[in-house]
C-alpha cells in the first residue's frame, strides 16, 4: 500500500492562486542490495550474480551514452546523456562575433531517463493508494525574500558556511525552495553569497568582494 498527499502548486504569474496536485509520500529508499535479495528468492540467480550483471549493463550503459548514443532498455526505458556548461562559462548567445563555447566549456551535466509506457503500466498495476494521514507541507511565507536574504547574511557573518539544511532552519523554506533560492543568492551579483565545492558537497559562503 502507497500512500499520497496533496501538495501546493503556485501557478506563474497568478498571485495568489493555489492549486493541489497528488504526490506519493515516499517512506525511504531501496538500495540494490535489497533488490538483489528480494530476486534471489524468487530466481535461480544468487545475489552476486544479480549485483555483478547490474553494475556490468551500468558501466556499458555508460560506454553507450559517452560514444554519443542513447540507450533503450526494453520494458525499462531510455537514457540519454546530458550536456551543460563547466561552472563559471558564459553561455553563448548566438551573435555574430561573440565568442563561441569550445569543449572544454562543455560537460556531462546529467542523465535524462525517459520510462518505458509498459514500466509505468507495471507500476501502476501493482499499486494501491490511500490518502496519507499526514497533512501537506509548504514553504513558510513568515519571511519576505529581503528579509531571507538579510537572515542568510548574518549567519555567514557568525558562521564560517551555510548550507541548505541551515538556510531551511533559517526560512522556513523547504528543502527545494531553500535550495533554488540559495542558488539565485549566489548568482546575484553583490548579495554577499557565494559558493565552496560543488554538487553535493557545495556550501554557500560570505563573498568577500561583497560590500
Amino acid at each position: 500500500m502507497a500512500e499520497y498527499e496533496m501538495q501546493e502548486l503556485t501557478l506563474p504569474n497568478e498571485e495568489g492562486k493555489r492549486i493541489l496536485y497528488p504526490r506519493m509520500r515516499l517512506w525511504g529508499q531501496v538500495d540494490l542490495e535489497q533488490i538483489a535479495e528480494n530476486i534471489t528468492r524468487g530466481s535461480s540467480f544468487s545475489k552476486g550474480d544479480i549485483q555483478g550483471l547490474v553494475a556490468e549493463l551500468t558501466l556499458e550503459i555508460a560506454r553507450q551514452m559517452s560514444e554519443g548514443k542513447s540507450v533503450k532498455i526494453d520494458g525499462l526505458g531510455v537514457f540519454t546523456p546530458s550536456l551543460g556548461l563547466r561552472e563559471g562559462r558564459e553561455r553563448e548567445d548566438g551573435e555574430e562575433g561573440s565568442s563561441k563555447r569550445n569543449a572544454a566549456s562543455i560537460c556531462m551535466k546529467g542523465i535524462n531517463f525517459r520510462a518505458d509506457k509498459s514500466f509505468v503500466g507495471e507500476v501502476a498495476r501493482r499499486c494501491t493508494l490511500e490518502r496519507s494521514r499526514y497533512k501537506f507541507r509548504r514553504s513558510s511565507q513568515k519571511y519576505t525574500a529581503e528579509e531571507r536574504l538579510k537572515r542568510a547574511q548574518k549567519y555567514l557573518q557568525e558562521h564560517p558556511f551555510m548550507n541548505v539544511a541551515d538556510y531551511c532552519r533559517l526560512t522556513g523554506l523547504l528543502r527545494d525552495s531553500a535550495a533554488r533560492e540559495l542558488k539565485q543568492w549566489a548568482a546575484q551579483p553583490g548579495s554577499g553569497i557565494g559558493t565552496a565545492g560543488r554538487g553535493t558537497h557545495k556550501l554557500y559562503v560570505k563573498e568577500e568582494s561583497a560590500e
